[in-house]
């Protein structure tokens, strides 16, 4: 079903309507902020939560404190 989507003349009409709508010089600068969010994306999922991290140092660090 998906691999029919995206056919050539398909991005050519996705792109002449986006060009109508958009502008040929607002273009470029939509483009430019759709990759940026992408790769701020990307970037955020390759780094763990700090919350994770936190919680895996507790597991990892020995008891210090000795019960009486």
């Amino acid at each position: 079903m998906l691999e029919d989507l995206f056919q050539p003349m398909h991005l050519l009409v996705i792109f002449a309507v986006a060009l109508l709508l958009f502008g040929p010089k607002k273009l470029p600068e939509l483009g430019k902020g759709i990759g940026e969010g992408i790769r701020g994306f990307k970037a955020a999922m390759r780094e763990p939560a700090p919350e994770a991290t936190e919680k895996v140092a507790e597991k990892k660090a020995p008891e210090t404190q000795h019960q009486v």
